[in-house]
């Protein structure tokens, strides 16, 4: 890709693989060599926090935000080449917050790595739509369900309202047995497909035992997309992921279970939290959902 360092990953709907996503791109960019921060920029609800330490006592970007700490103080090594700055978790420390701080710590943060990812809230509020604007480039992770391509779209509305651009979408929780092409819901978002990540239920093992996919168990489906995603961004070769390798293990798995709750890091929320069915999407659901988006945005 161009030379933009800062990318937050975004979402108009909680439960997609959100912070997944970020951890594992961010880690997986990090075992390419780079050096990665990544950032829990959902003020209101703490994503991150289930990677890393903390206490009560913890300094967090909450306290950053409120002017008591430096990004020094609230930043933890996750590993080599990678820090996290995670929220707090607390609401009385989330209302000292200023939000238009994070100009301020995303520029510091550009300075100092050369990958930095935004963990976006979802939802529309303040806080939640500053970051699509701080960032170089907006990935947008979508689920091929309806409801969740629906509320994509309304993210590259506020995208474009913030002054920032989309980098593309990456489809999460995928199935062969699905009708719809994941191509042509990115055409009918007008952005770029930049991956899709299948249904793994080692997901939710990773997820428990707080450790990264791509670390806990690197060759499962998901992760080989996820390393997948991490050097086509960077822009390297992955001699360790096979062109095919994703797909022929998301083939394989076409008839295991679907993973019904595939948590946050932080947490331990269900990736169908929300009720959305983990059926595979047909093609008229999806081009209804857009449909209907573009006439809510008119």
């Amino acid at each position: 890709m161009s030379q933009e360092t800062v990318y937050a990953i975004a979402s108009g709907k909680g439960g997609v693989g959100k912070t997944t996503t970020t951890v594992n791109l961010g880690t997986a960019l990090a075992q390419a060599g780079k050096h990665v921060a990544i950032v829990d920029v959902d003020l209101g609800m703490a994503n991150l926090a289930g990677f890393v330490s903390l206490t009560p006592e913890s300094t967090t970007l909450h306290d950053v935000l409120a002017s008591d700490a430096s990004i020094e103080d609230a930043t933890y090594n996750l590993a080599e080449n990678i820090v996290a700055i995670p929220s707090g978790t607390g609401l009385d420390d989330y209302a000292e917050t200023s939000p238009e701080g994070l100009r301020e710590v995303v520029e510091t943060l550009r300075e100092r790595f050369e990958y930095v990812l935004l963990d976006v809230g979802a939802g529309v509020s303040h806080e939640t739509v500053l970051p699509l604007g701080l960032a170089d480039a907006v990935f947008l992770v979508s689920t091929p369900e309806p409801a969740s391509v629906h509320d994509v779209k309304k993210t590259i509305e506020l995208t474009e309202r913030a002054g920032g651009s989309t980098a593309g979408l990456i489809v999460t929780r995928t199935r062969p047995a699905g009708d719809v092409s994941y191509d042509e819901i990115a055409d009918r978002l007008d952005v770029a497909l930049l991956g899709t990540v299948p249904d793994d239920p080692l997901v939710r093992e990773s997820v428990y035992a707080g450790t990264p996919l791509v670390v806990h168990d690197p060759e499962s489906p998901a992760a080989v997309a996820y390393r997948r995603l991490a050097a086509d961004l960077a822009g390297i070769e992955s001699p360790d992921v096979p062109d095919d390798a994703s797909d022929e293990d998301a083939e394989s798995d076409e008839s295991t279970t679907p993973d019904p709750s595939s948590p946050l890091a932080s947490s331990s929320r269900s990736s169908d939290e929300d009720g959305e069915s983990s059926q595979a999407a047909s093609h008229d659901d999806v081009s209804s959902a857009i449909t209907e988006a573009e006439s809510d945005s008119s």
